[in-house]
């Protein structure tokens, strides 16, 4: 089982051999996001629960191989599977990047995380916690979440076109203003992931240029 695990944690984490229906022609996966800011009684934000859905066919390929597995039942392999994708993730930040007030913040390891079926969807989720609890109270918090090949596409969940009211969620009584932020990248930007072939992966930053960003304004 290892071996097809870690093939599979290892695709999700750097590339697959997807189709995906978003935009700009050129990821090959993408993922609906949701994310939840953690916070305590004193307004200390201290992690982002995120929670991954795979696309379908993505989706689709792990349950298979996963059930071909001798000696091991689907929810063995992802817990597994889990594990590896937490292992793989880590060495590239939880492609996630976090700034207060536009000051980057360290980000501390993983260690509450599951994999699972969700409605025919493989689903990821896990806590990733700041190095260092921050106050929210008088600051702006905003957050990135990408592929920085841009192999694969990450997306917050949408209805109708729009991020859904519980894509992003901060509990308590801060009184912050929550907001998602669509890509706007430039002509030259769309023109450079559009020539890709589907083989093939952009330069290491390129997935910036197409990415959402999640915002609590509690100034």
């Amino acid at each position: 089982m290892k071996g097809t695990v870690a093939a599979v944690a290892f695709v999700l984490a750097a590339s697959s051999a997807l189709v995906s229906p978003h935009a700009y022609a050129h990821p090959h996966g993408w993922i609906d996001l949701s994310v939840r800011l953690i916070t305590n009684d004193e307004g200390m934000v201290s992690g982002l629960h995120q929670t991954w859905r795979m696309d379908p066919f993505y989706s689709l390929v792990v349950f298979e191989e996963l059930q071909q597995v001798e000696n091991a039942s689907l929810e063995q392999g992802l817990d597994q599977l889990g594990k590896e994708i937490r292992d793989n993730l880590a060495g590239q930040h939880y492609l996630t990047e976090v700034r207060i007030d536009d000051e980057p913040q360290a980000l501390g390891d993983v260690s509450e995380y599951t994999a699972l079926e969700r409605d025919g969807r493989l689903t990821f989720m896990f806590i990733l916690p700041l190095e260092t609890p921050q106050p929210l109270a008088g600051s702006l918090l905003s957050y990135q979440v990408f592929d920085p090949t841009y192999y694969i596409e990450v997306v917050h969940e949408e209805q109708d076109g729009q991020p859904r009211d519980d894509a992003l969620i901060l509990h308590g009584e801060l009184g912050c203003a929550l907001s998602i932020l669509a890509a706007d990248p430039d002509p030259e930007r769309v023109m450079q992931a559009a020539l890709l072939d589907k083989d093939e992966s952009g330069e290491p930053g390129l997935g910036r240029f197409f990415a959402e960003t999640g915002q609590a304004d509690c100034r």
